[in-house]
């Protein structure tokens, strides 16, 4: 099987970080959450897929290259206008000629694709959408379904007024080649605004399958420090890069901690970083490669991304540090404070 794996969205909730990457570069634990994305798919089976591209297109096709590095064979489609989700399947159709699977980019996930596809092709569903229930409906649009999965009605982001469900749309989904006659070519469309509705209004046998496995959008701030903390918590289990050294600790090669430097856990610090003397880092704390912590500095709760140096006495708390930042001597950070360097 094949897959299409959605990643040229503009990332506008996570600015001002997306000025210089795309969201599904944003590290989890130190890996691109499109990495964590290809390795599941490598899981299961699913060694071909698509990858559509638009805003820093360049900074995914150099990371990732042809996919051989992974196990996996990668191909890209470029937008130069969006095409939003449907459009940009459209645009590959071609790459498609059997049952195949839909998943974005950015979607942090242990979801058993196996058992997804399994599902799908047992009720010889035209299309299968993955649903998960969750505590906060109003970022999600939300579905309900009847007897054996059917689905039988969408709500796309609804008011208080109109909440009766906290099943969502986790937008994964597995589709026979036929949904192509529902997408118009050329034009932008969207699946769960424009096709799921026309499916289920033309009496198309689609269903929903909920999932019980791990599922974290990370479209904006707050869900992204969730996810990396419910990486760095062991809430899904990904594959960290590093030496696990303690409870919960990773550290990367190359890595120099100063004597009398502390790490507590849960924390991962990535490969080449220089950290001084009396650093204190702890809480749920990602170090990304090539960064230096300097003398005193105390971190807690911290993602900070590659390159960024600290200087002596610095207190940092809830931040994101973006790449290749650097913090003045004896400052203090506090309190969901987002540092970046627009380059």
């Amino acid at each position: 099987m094949k897959a299409m794996v959605m990643s040229a969205g503009m990332g506008t909730r996570l600015r001002p970080l997306t000025y210089n990457i795309p969201k599904p570069m944003f590290p989890i634990v130190n890996k691109p959450v499109l990495e964590h994305v290809l390795e599941l798919l490598r899981k299961h089976n699913i060694r071909e897929v698509v990858i559509n591209l638009y805003a820093h297109r360049g900074m995914i096709r150099n990371y990732f290259g042809d996919g051989s590095r992974l196990g996996i064979k990668i191909n890209y489609s470029e937008e130069k206008k969006l095409m939003g989700t449907a459009g940009g399947v459209k645009k590959v159709e071609r790459f498609f000629d059997d049952t195949f699977l839909v998943m974005s980019g950015d979607g942090l996930t242990n979801i058993n694709l196996t058992n997804v596809i399994n599902f799908h092709r047992k009720r010889r569903a035209f299309a299968t959408m993955v649903l998960k229930r969750i505590d906060s409906h109003f970022e999600y649009g939300i579905t309900l379904t009847g007897a054996g999965g059917r689905i039988k009605e969408f709500i796309e982001k609804p008011s208080w007024s109109s909440v009766f469900s906290n099943t969502v749309n986790t937008g994964v989904y597995v589709f026979e080649p036929r949904v192509f006659r529902y997408i118009p070519e050329g034009k932008f469309y969207d699946f769960a605004r424009d096709v799921w509705p026309e499916l289920l209004k033309r009496g198309e046998r689609i269903f929903g399958y909920e999932t019980e496995g791990y599922w974290c959008d990370i479209g904006n701030l707050l869900e992204y420090r969730r996810g990396q903390n419910d990486a760095l918590e062991g809430k899904i289990k990904l594959n960290i890069l590093g030496e696990k050294r303690a409870k919960n600790v990773w550290v990367g090669k190359g890595t120099q901690i100063a004597p009398r430097g502390k790490i507590k856990g849960p924390c991962v610090i990535g490969e080449d970083c220089k950290i001084k003397q009396n650093v204190l880092i702890e809480g749920f704390s990602t170090i990304g490669n090539n960064c230096v912590i300097g003398q005193g500095a105390r971190l807690r709760n911290c993602i900070l991304w590659n390159g960024v140096h600290v200087r002596k006495n610095v207190e940092l708390m809830n931040c994101i540090i973006g790449n290749n930042a650097e913090i003045s001597s004896n400052i203090s950070v506090y309190e969901g404070s987002v540092i970046n360097i627009r380059e």
